[in-house]
Order: structure tokens, then C-alpha cells, then sequence
């Protein structure tokens, strides 16, 4: 068996892994990049985008319901939700084929299958139809992501119990849902499934849905989801899921049982490690199961290294990509500085959305740390008065002494837009007083961010 040569071979097409290879392939390195599945990865196929176009759609469902109150009418709404999925599908292949496109444009050589590390730079690759190839490259990139973790006593079976992968091309809409997890997914698939017309019952384990946003925002998008209907259960484990007949039943640790048309497990992620070779080739792995790195997204074998999701958290296609930025920069020789993961963004697309970036309220508090916090309400911004969209607000917490941008917290109607002014001065180490002087444009959104740094400075006019 011949074996092809590569300066650079990538496991792993997702957010990660496709730009890996392209920038290695600008950067002069002929690279490959090995997917089993999808070009494009999760992300891509499965979840970010595909997902995105279901909450688009949810949004102008709201819209529709609201005409009224812009004096317009409409008629009653009705929803087709197999266009609703199929419009999805559409958008989630057009992203496929422009990893395709770009593979060509860049010269970056795409191998469909299976791959293993087998030692000495080598990778093989099983296809589908059980042919093998075998790639040799100085340096290997494992960007392999991660899939639905769920835990014994709740297995899904595709039908009834749904993880992510079967909740996105779902065209059949529940009656009932059980959404199990208040974590990105769990929020968002509540809302689409509520918004579409669903009776939604939303179950987090810890005390507050969004546990791992500031307390001020997961309060506050908690009463707007029950002002919507859905119904909340915190501080409650789930036990066991099972399909029963047409049913999804789902036992509470405190006994309770709920009943469903599908039971959706957002639980979290766990890594894809398994049948790579890892071990064998020396790569380690921490407590949890994911790829152990250093900075420059080395792992312990010499010419291996890791990125995205199976090196561990944050789990963001952004993270994936800003990795996978570094890592090729460093191999390729460049200077490039170490990811900082307090100034990586997290976003929810809900309605209304939730933002944030740096440190929370309680994070600052564990670490004895002295912040000045300041807010501003989107209902005293002009611009969303105008629009309608007045819920929610934006906070940040910044430091008394150096006016450094500690954290920030957006949560309202576009709040995943707004925050980037603040990922961006942080990036670019701005004080409190020098992002102030930065004129914002009215009637704007981005107004209120400008705002609540103002009030934290005490310089706000407004409130």
C-alpha cells in the first residue's frame, strides 16, 4: 500500500479542523483533512447554523404574534414545520458545500472515512467500503469535536428520547416536549419548540436555567420564559428517560414523573476520543476524557496536537477555530499570542438572547476581587423603545483601578451582536474612560453598552 505525503493531516472537518487545513494550506504547507461524516463537522451540519435558521424562524413566529402592537395584521399564524426543517436542511447544505468550495480554492485535500494514528506521523483511513489509506505528515491535527453525552437509565432511541442530532431534522412537532438541560441547547430548542406551538417543560439540576451565565441575567431570562409558558423545573436531577408506547417519560429524582410526546437530552457533550489511536500513540487524557494541551495546542506525542472541542472547554466553534488559528501559526513558525479563554464570547439565541464574556458576578466574588458593575435597561434605549425591543440589559463589571473590562453580560434582542464591542476592547486592552469616548451612533442599540459603562464610571445621563 502506497502511502500519500502530507506536511500537515487534520482529523476532523468541523469549525476546528476546516480552518486548520485551510490556513495551513495558505500558509504553504500541503495539508489534508479526514472526515467520516459531513464536511463541516457538528457545527455546520448538525447544530450552530442549521439551528440558527429553526430560531430565525421562531423569531418571526413572535413577530407575527406581536403584529398588533406595531398596528399591523396579519391573520391568524400557521405553522408548516416540515418547510420550517427543510429550510434548514438547505441552509446546513449550502454551508457543507462552501467547506467544499473552499477545500478547492485553498488546495486542501479532503479524505472521506474513518482515521486511526498509527505511529511515526502515519494516519490510516478506512472508507466506507472498507478500503484504507495511509497518510504520513510531520505534523496531526485531532479535531474530532464531541457528541451528546447522556448518562445510564437515558439512552436515546431516535423516536421518543432525542439528542440534538435528531431534534434538528425533527418535522413533526411535539405537543409536548421535555427538554432535559438549561444549558445552550436545552434554551434554545425550548424556545423553537415553544415558539412553534409546543407545551415545553424545561428541567436543569442546578438552581437557575443558563447555570453557567451571570445570576442577574439566568434570573432574568427565567421570568421571561415563563412569561412565554414554559414551564420550569430547577434544582431537580433527572433520574431515568424512557420511551413508553407514544410517550417519553421522564422520572424526577424527587419522584415526579413527566410526560411527553419526545424527551430532548441536553445534557452536555462528551469528547470523541474513542477508536483514534490516542493511547497507543501517546496522547494523554485528563479526568474527563478530553485531549490534554498546552498552549500551542500540543498534546503529549511529539507532531500531534488537538483543538476544539475534544481539548476540553469551553465547548464554541469560535474557540474551535481561534485554536485551530493558533496552533497552525506556531507550527508554520509565527508569533502568535496564547488564547486567552476568558476573552473567548459565549451567546444563546433564544429570544430574548443572552451574551457574555469574561468574568460573572460570582466568579469575582470567589476570587476576593473588587469590580464597580454597571447597567443600563434596553427600555431606556430609544432605538429599542422604537423597534419594541425593550426587554433585558446590559452589565459590565469593571475594575475601580485600571478600568479594565472585567466582564460583560447582555441579555436582549440581539444581545450576541452588542457584546462584541466589549470582546473587542477587552482584546485590545481599552480602559473603561478610552472605550467611553468612543462616540456611538444614535438612535443605536449599542447605545445601551456605551451606557452601562458610563454608569459604572458614574458618568451616565440616562438612568
Amino acid at each position: 500500500m502506497s502511502t500519500e505525503h502530507f506536511d500537515l493531516v487534520v482529523i476532523g472537518s468541523g469549525p476546528g479542523g476546516y480552518v486548520a487545513a485551510i490556513r495551513a494550506s495558505q500558509l504553504g504547507m500541503k495539508a489534508a483533512c479526514v472526515e467520516r461524516e459531513r464536511l463541516g463537522g457538528i457545527c455546520l451540519n448538525w447544530g450552530c447554523i442549521p439551528s440558527k435558521a429553526l430560531l430565525k424562524t421562531a423569531e418571526y413566529a413572535d413577530v407575527v404574534r406581536h403584529l398588533g402592537d406595531y398596528g399591523l395584521s396579519a391573520g391568524p399564524l400557521s405553522v408548516d414545520l416540515p418547510a420550517v426543517i427543510a429550510r434548514s436542511r438547505r441552509v446546513a447544505e449550502k454551508s457543507e458545500k462552501g467547506v467544499a468550495y473552499l477545500f478547492k480554492k485553498y488546495g486542501v485535500t479532503p479524505i472521506a472515512g474513518s482515521a486511526r494514528l498509527a505511529g511515526g506521523g502515519l494516519v490510516r483511513v478506512r472508507g466506507e467500503g472498507g478500503g484504507e489509506r495511509t497518510l504520513r505528515a510531520e505534523h496531526i491535527i485531532v479535531a474530532t469535536g464531541a457528541r451528546a453525552r447522556w448518562f445510564p437509565g437515558m439512552e436515546p432511541d431516535g423516536r421518543r428520547v432525542l439528542t440534538y442530532r435528531e431534534a434538528i431534522v425533527l418535522d413533526e412537532l411535539p405537543e409536548r416536549a421535555v427538554v432535559l438541560g438549561a444549558g445552550a441547547i436545552g434554551l434554545e430548542f425550548a424556545y423553537f419548540w415553544q415558539s412553534m406551538g409546543a407545551a415545553v417543560t424545561l428541567v436543569e439540576g442546578a438552581d437557575r436555567i443558563a447555570p453557567l451565565e451571570d445570576r442577574e441575567v439566568s434570573e432574568a431570562l427565567g421570568r421571561s420564559y415563563k412569561k412565554r409558558g414554559i414551564s420550569l423545573i430547577t434544582g431537580v436531577l433527572a433520574r431515568s428517560v424512557r420511551a413508553e408506547g407514544e410517550e417519553a417519560v421522564v422520572t424526577l429524582d424527587d419522584g415526579r414523573e413527566l410526560r411527553a410526546d419526545v424527551a430532548l437530552l441536553a445534557l452536555g457533550v462528551r469528547p470523541n476520543v474513542e477508536d483514534l489511536g490516542l493511547e497507543e500513540a501517546g496522547v494523554a487524557l485528563d479526568a474527563r476524557g478530553f485531549i490534554q494541551t498546552d498552549a500551542s495546542c500540543r498534546t503529549a506525542a511529539a507532531g500531534i496536537y488537538a483543538i476544539g472541542d475534544v481539548a476540553g472547554p469551553p465547548m464554541l466553534a469560535h474557540k474551535a477555530s481561534a485554536e485551530a488559528h493558533i496552533c497552525v501559526e506556531r507550527i508554520a513558525g509565527r508569533r502568535v499570542p496564547d488564547l486567552d479563554l476568558r476573552g473567548v464570547p459565549a451567546g444563546t439565541f433564544c429570544q430574548p438572547q443572552v451574551a457574555s464574556v469574561g468574568y460573572t458576578e460570582d466568579a469575582l466574588r470567589a476570587e476576593g476581587r473588587d469590580y464597580t458593575v454597571g447597567r443600563f435597561p434596553f427600555a431606556a434605549n430609544g432605538k429599542s423603545r422604537g423597534t419594541g425591543h425593550t426587554e433585558g440589559f446590559v452589565k459590565v463589571l469593571i475594575d475601580p483601578k485600571y478600568g479594565e473590562f472585567l466582564g460583560a453580560h447582555i441579555i436582549g434582542d440581539g444581545a450576541t451582536e452588542l457584546l462584541q464591542e466589549i470582546v473587542l476592547a477587552r482584546a485590545g486592552e481599552l480602559d473603561a474612560e478610552t472605550f467611553l469616548r468612543a462616540v456611538h451612533s444614535h438612535p443605536t442599540a449599542s447605545e445601551a453598552v456605551m451606557e452601562a459603562v458610563a454608569a459604572a464610571l458614574g458618568a451616565s445621563v440616562h438612568i
